[in-house]
């Protein structure tokens, strides 16, 4: 017996047999196309989606604990609800000696004000931050440096200027080394840089200037005042397991009640990153549902016209048996076109998918990047391989019972 898969013939038959009904064979092989692209749209579309949302939180740390002050809720201490909350830095210092988990940590000051250099002039948000600001809140760093340590211990007038506004004040010359005055005092430019995520501390870093926070106490009599507090952890340790001791240890310096939450805030951004991830796995989950059912949709279909074709044919394979064909023969034959029926309408549902996918990604990337709507090879293969295994596996049962059908039944049937 020829190989099928080399038998010119055996194509042929395959030809014929599907095209004697060709609205019927169209209808499955579109539910196959559907299912295919519906499936393949799905997974490189949460894909993007998941892309899209976690270009928002790129370049910020996702174990970070941001602390700042608010309004006490009830009286303590002999003082009345609604006293404003102010951190100051001892507070930092405690909460420093008494969690060594802290890998990277930042005191954190904001004040408007104007920049000014020549004739050029813009308002922007003057940001104090000590040298692990940028471990935390990853910037962009165009050209120069970013504030170090040494900045901010010897309190020196540097400072990082973010690019929209050093675009403002320089236009297309460098900033680098330029003086600027920043409400009345000058700082020399080490730096510029820009945000990469879209989580804003205020301005954003592009509409900013970075300067030491010590700097920002001494020249603009901020005294031990700190308007916020960050700080990640080392990993395999979690910031949220820290509330209860970083509420108690400022607690201890002001007369706050240490479960008054409103007095101070404490946001565990690995708590949002967790939200978002479970959202991620949810989308992921509807993909796969949704996606399965249709598959689903399209097996059943091609189990369905294989079970008409064997039916319709059940005179012409009694005479194949009658001629002397195998068992296997007649198996080979009903696989064969279930395979075919399977392979080309798969394919061309990937294929419209891939191209839907692309369109979206070049409609949807922009200058910070390419978000990737994408249908990797191997997913595009595991689609195709398992409606492949299905569509065979529904072609299966007919095939079965074709075989079974004795030769002079088949020669009787009508």
């Amino acid at each position: 017996m020829k190989n099928p898969i080399f038998d010119i013939e055996n194509w042929r038959e395959i030809g014929t047999t599907l095209a004697q009904n060709k609205t019927r064979t169209f209808m499955t092989a579109f539910g196959i196309f559907w299912g295919t692209a519906i499936l393949a749209m799905l997974i490189g579309g949460s894909k993007g989606l998941k892309s899209f949302m976690s270009r928002n939180f790129e370049g910020f740390a996702t174990n970070v604990a941001i602390v700042f002050p608010g309004r006490t809720t009830v009286s303590y201490g002999g003082f009345n609800k609604g006293m404003e909350v102010q951190l100051n830095l001892q507070d930092v210092i405690n909460i420093r000696r008494a969690i060594p988990e802290i890998e990277n940590s930042s005191a954190v000051n904001n004040l408007w004000g104007e920049a000014l250099y020549g004739q050029n002039q813009t308002t922007a948000q003057l940001t104090g931050v000590e040298s692990g600001y940028d471990k935390i809140f990853v910037p962009k760093i165009y050209e120069g440096r970013f504030i170090n340590e040494a900045d901010n211990a010897h309190s020196r007038k540097v400072c990082v200027v973010g690019k929209k506004a050093a675009d403002e004040l320089f236009g297309s010359e460098s900033g680098i080394g330029k003086d600027i005055s920043l409400n009345g005092i000058y700082y020399k430019v080490v730096g510029i840089a820009g945000q990469t995520s879209e989580i804003r501390m205020g301005a954003e870093l592009d509409e900013s200037v970075i300067i030491p926070y010590n700097s920002m106490r001494a020249n603009y009599n901020l005294g031990n005042d700190v308007g916020m507090f960050m700080m990640t952890l080392r990993s395999g340790y979690l910031p949220g397991d820290y509330e209860k001791t970083v509420r108690r240890l400022i607690a201890r310096n002001h007369p706050v009640d240490p479960a008054d939450k409103g007095a101070v805030f404490f946001i565990d951004v690995s708590e949002k990153f967790k939200m978002v991830d479970n959202l991620f796995l949810g989308i992921t989950l509807l993909a796969l549902v949704v996606g399965t059912g249709t598959l689903m949709s399209g097996i059943i279909g091609v189990g369905n016209i294989m079970w008409i074709i064997v039916r319709e044919r059940t005179h012409e394979i009694g005479i194949r048996r009658a001629l002397g064909a195998k068992p296997r023969d007649i198996i080979t034959q009903i696989l064969s076109e279930s395979m075919v029926l399977t392979t080309v309408a798969g394919l061309a549902g990937i294929v419209l998918a891939i191209l839907l996918l692309g369109g979206a990604e070049m409609a949807f990337s922009d200058d910070r990047g390419t978000i990737a709507f994408q249908l990797s090879f191997s997913q595009a293969v595991t689609i195709l391989a398992t409606f492949l295994v299905l569509g065979t596996a529904a072609g299966l049962i007919p095939a079965i019972k074709a075989m079974r059908i004795k030769p002079i039944e088949a020669l009787n049937d009508k």
